[in-house]
């Protein structure tokens, strides 16, 4: 039920991004326990010269970078658990983009059960409700 909105400073390709869904589809399932059938992942390519780190592109930096945030019941992952899937998610980027910018962002939201949802209900009313 997690959904991941990811931005990456390379040229689109169907490879990247089939790999970097596999990727983020893995370590979301295996680090923070979320089921992979209920989790989705939209991925943004943002030219390297169009991404500014300190006022100076990626591109003439040399460098890549990404950022993605994940949205996550509160309360259903521990902060060891944040932490190493952040760990994580930047050595699995770095593997895929190579280089990376140290200024590569990922932010865990932490949402209340009772205003996050899918499928028309809270995850509130899906807990109270455990047959669905």
């Amino acid at each position: 039920m997690p959904i991941l909105n990811v931005k990456v400073s390379a040229p689109r390709t169907t490879e990247l991004s089939e790999r970097i869904n596999e990727m983020l589809l893995e370590l979301t399932s295996r680090v923070l326990g979320k089921r992979r059938d209920l989790t989705a992942v939209v991925i943004d390519f943002v030219d390297p010269r169009d991404w500014f780190v300190g006022g100076k592109s990626l591109a003439e930096q040399k460098l890549a970078s990404f950022y993605f945030d994940v949205k996550v019941v509160d309360e259903t992952n521990t902060k060891a658990e944040k932490a190493r899937y952040m760990a994580e998610a930047f050595e699995a980027f770095a593997a895929l983009l190579g280089p990376l910018h140290h200024e590569s962002y990922v932010y865990v939201h932490d949402v209340r059960a009772a205003a996050y949802g899918f499928g028309g209900k809270t995850q509130e009313y899906r807990h109270q409700h455990p047959s669905l």
